[in-house]
């Protein structure tokens, strides 16, 4: 049998290679309201406490979203984030219900007022006014929770349905 037989016959009963699992830096389109947003997604502990610090290229729909297993009161800050954005936070069933401006560099935490949010979702600043999107848009959890499976995550662990 000759090399290249011998290894085409090797490579049959092989499967095809496992995908790449995407990672924090890779965009997942979701939809919040009527707007269809590019997400990064923050799930890793280091990923949520390094968010958009040191970014100057947040294109116009594009923003990083932070998922957290449990709902609980949210407190951000702007430390060495150059880039003005707002933070919406979002409870478990994926309504939007607050939004506060966050301005470069400034260390004053913004906190939620409710103590239920299970997402938040980091856009340039006046995005969400912008394009309309107020308390009470939804955030579409089914191509949150495809996102989240693509990142190698348990969707189900986070609280979120396949």
């Amino acid at each position: 049998m000759g090399l290249a037989l011998m290894f085409a016959a090797l490579g049959c009963g092989s499967k095809a290679p496992a995908t790449t699992p995407k990672s924090v830096a890779d965009y997942f389109p979701i939809k919040v309201g009527d707007r269809v947003v590019r997400m990064q997604l923050a799930v890793l502990e280091q990923e949520q406490e390094h968010g958009l610090m040191e970014r100057t290229d947040l294109a116009a729909d594009a923003g990083m979203i932070f998922i957290y297993g449990t709902t609980q009161r949210m407190s951000f800050w702007m430390h060495n984030t150059p880039t003005p954005l707002d933070i919406g936070f979002f409870s478990a069933d994926g309504t939007l219900v607050e939004i506060y401006p966050m301005l470069p560099y400034d260390e004053k935490t913004v906190s939620s007022r409710s103590q239920d949010l299970k997402f938040a979702l980091e856009m340039n600043l006046n995005w969400y006014r912008d394009n309309g999107v107020k308390p009470g848009a939804k955030l579409d959890l089914k191509a949150l929770a495809a996102a989240v499976k693509a990142r190698d995550f348990v969707p189900r662990k986070l609280g979120l349905e396949e």
